[in-house]
C-alpha cells in the first residue's frame, strides 16, 4: 500500500498520469462514437443497456490487456515480413513497410471492419430502401441486442490495444496505466448517454459521426502498414468539422425559430 502511494506523490508520475488520461479520453472518442451509432439502432428501451455494456467490455478488456504487458510488449514483434517497402520519405525512412506484427494486423482488420460498418450505414442512411431489412419508424435498419454487442466487442478490443499500447508508450508503472484506463472509462460512460441522444436527434450528425469512423478506419489501415499519421492532424480535422456542423446546427434553429415567428404573427 505504502508502494502505490509513493507512485502517486511522486510529481513525475502524477505528470504522467494526467497526460495520460487526457490520451486515454481522446482514444475513448472514436470507441464511443461507434457504441452510440451501433446502439442507436436498437429499440429504445435497450439502448442504454447497449451502451452500459459496451463500455463495461471495454474497461474489462483494457484491465484484461494491463494484466498481459509481456503479451501486449510482444505483440508489436515482427510476424513476418514481405519485403517490400515504398519510396523513402525526406527523413530516409520508408513511407510503407509489409513487415507486420500482431499489432499490425488487428489495425488493418479493425480498420476494414470500421470502413466496411461505416459505408453499409451511410448506404443505409442515403438509401432507406435496403432489401430485405425491417426498417423502424425513422427508417432506421433494425439491429439485434446479440449483434450489436458482438460488433462493439470486436471494436472495443480494436481500441484497446491502441489505448493500451499508448499507456505502455507513456509509462511503465503499472498503476498509473491502471487509473488512467479506469477514468477514461469512466468518462466516457458519463458522455456515453448525451453523445448518443444528441447523435439521434440530429441526423446530419450521424453521417458526419460515420465519416469520422471512415477516416478512423482509414488511419488504424494505414498504421498497420507502418504509416504513421499524426493524431494530432485526425482530432483536429474531426473537432473543425464538428464546428462547422454546430453552426449549421445553430443556423437550423435560427431559422426554424424565424419561421415560427413569422407563423405567429400571420395568425
Amino acid at each position: 500500500m505504502d508502494q502505490i502511494l509513493a507512485v502517486f506523490i511522486d510529481p513525475a508520475n502524477i505528470a504522467a498520469l494526467v497526460t495520460l488520461i487526457v490520451l486515454e479520453v481522446v482514444l475513448g472518442i472514436d470507441n464511443l462514437i461507434f457504441i452510440s451509432i451501433l446502439s442507436n439502432k436498437l429499440p429504445p428501451e435497450q439502448r442504454q443497456k447497449a451502451r452500459r455494456i459496451g463500455i463495461a467490455l471495454a474497461l474489462i478488456m483494457r484491465l484484461a490487456l494491463l494484466s498481459m504487458i509481456a503479451w501486449i510488449v510482444q505483440a508489436t514483434q515482427v510476424l513476418f515480413d514481405l519485403g517490400l517497402t515504398g519510396p523513402l520519405d525526406s527523413h530516409g525512412a520508408p513511407t510503407f513497410e509489409t513487415a507486420f506484427s500482431t499489432r499490425d494486423l488487428i489495425l488493418i482488420a479493425g480498420g476494414l471492419f470500421l470502413l466496411w460498418k461505416a459505408t453499409k450505414e451511410i448506404h443505409h442512411n442515403v438509401d432507406s430502401e435496403v432489401s430485405g431489412e425491417i426498417l423502424d419508424k425513422k427508417g432506421r435498419g433494425s439491429l439485434t441486442f446479440t449483434s450489436a454487442i458482438v460488433q462493439i466487442l470486436l471494436l472495443d478490443m480494436v481500441f484497446s490495444i491502441d489505448s493500451i499500447l499508448t499507456a505502455v508508450g507513456m509509462t511503465d508503472v503499472l498503476p498509473i496505466m491502471v487509473v488512467a484506463v479506469i477514468v477514461a472509462v469512466v468518462v466516457m460512460l458519463v458522455a456515453a448517454d448525451p453523445l448518443a441522444e444528441f447523435i439521434d436527434r440530429n441526423p446530419s450528425v450521424v453521417m458526419l459521426a460515420l465519416a469520422f469512423l471512415m477516416m478512423i478506419g482509414f488511419v488504424l489501415i494505414a498504421d498497420g502498414f507502418g504509416v504513421h499519421i499524426p493524431k494530432g492532424y485526425i482530432y483536429a480535422a474531426m473537432a473543425f468539422a464538428a464546428g462547422v456542423e454546430a453552426l449549421n446546427i445553430m443556423a437550423r434553429k435560427a431559422r426554424m425559430r424565424r419561421k415560427g415567428n413569422a407563423s405567429d404573427t400571420e395568425a
